[in-house]
């Protein structure tokens, strides 16, 4: 009844929330795409996006179909690989933003480790910054991270938000002093994207908290010490939007293969784009 071909366009809409960009990253036409979508919306009788010309968001019966879609293709996939005999081995060194640790990301590396239980997965968390620079070092095999900005269109888009600012509910700012920051060290990306905006808002700053671990920035937060530039969708308990500051713009989560991928690397990331949803949502 439901095609994986199909099904899979159907979540990569759904991750990108635009028709282009999962034609992009799918290799095929918009028209395609549309297609797809057209032909389960007619096969399960409902609606699965709302969509204008400015926007593209799932509908209630959209976002039901998420969870059947992830399994019947990994279902797929896993009867694929038992009658084909493919079975992959070696190390793969995987770097995740820490944007991603109190999403459902364990959940997917979990399945993958599963599914492939002779690759030896060696997991690095960091700053979006860090695992840029030791992919192009050659010390990692696979990253998922951050974009640097406007116009690094580099890997496989997997998500598409916005960046906002955060505190402690309550939090008042004194528009008369500089903007008190919690902020990741050099070369964080939110950091630098946090200066940058305020800089060019002519508003002053000044550091109230730095710590290279995000718990550590979360946790300074809820003491009132500042506001944080952090993802939309990613916005830890106990903090709360902060308004009366410049809009921070778009942000974007990709996946990027080193110089020579191999098999593993490519396995997961095929694993992570199938359920990109479930890294907007909280574990």
């Amino acid at each position: 009844m439901y095609d994986p071909v199909q099904l899979r366009t159907f979540l990569t809409v759904a991750q990108t929330l635009s028709f282009t960009q999962a034609a992009g990253r799918l290799g095929v036409r918009q028209s395609t795409v549309s297609q797809h979508v057209r032909r389960l919306e007619e096969a399960t009788g409902r609606p699965l996006f709302a969509r204008d010309t400015h926007s593209v968001a799932l509908t209630e019966d959209g976002e039901a179909l998420l969870g059947f879609a992830r399994t019947i293709l990994e279902a797929h996939e896993r009867a694929a690989a038992f009658f084909t005999g493919t079975r992959l081995r070696g190390r793969l060194r995987f770097g995740a933003s820490e944007d991603f640790v109190l999403t459902r990301l364990p959940e997917i590396l979990e399945g993958f480790r599963h599914e492939h239980p002779e690759v030896d997965l060696e997991l690095s968390v960091e700053l979006s910054g860090v695992l840029h620079e030791r992919l192009e070092e050659g010390r990692l095999d696979l990253v998922l991270a951050k974009r640097r900005g406007p116009g690094d269109e580099r890997g496989r888009l997997v998500w598409r938000d916005r960046m906002v600012w955060i505190g402690a509910e309550g939090l008042r700012l004194d528009p008369e002093r500089p903007v008190p920051l919690i902020v990741f060290p050099p070369p964080g990306i939110t950091r630098a994207r946090a200066l940058e905006v305020l800089e060019g808002d002519g508003r002053s700053w000044r550091i109230a908290c730095t710590s290279g671990s995000l718990s550590g920035l979360v946790a300074a937060a809820r003491a009132g010490l500042g506001v944080m530039a952090h993802t939309r969708g990613l916005i830890p308990p106990g903090l709360v939007r902060v308004g009366g500051l410049p809009e921070l713009g778009p942000v974007e989560f990709a996946l990027l293969l080193g110089s020579r991928p191999t098999p593993a690397a490519e396995a997961l990331a095929a694993a992570v784009l199938a359920g990109g949803d479930r890294l907007s949502r909280p574990a």
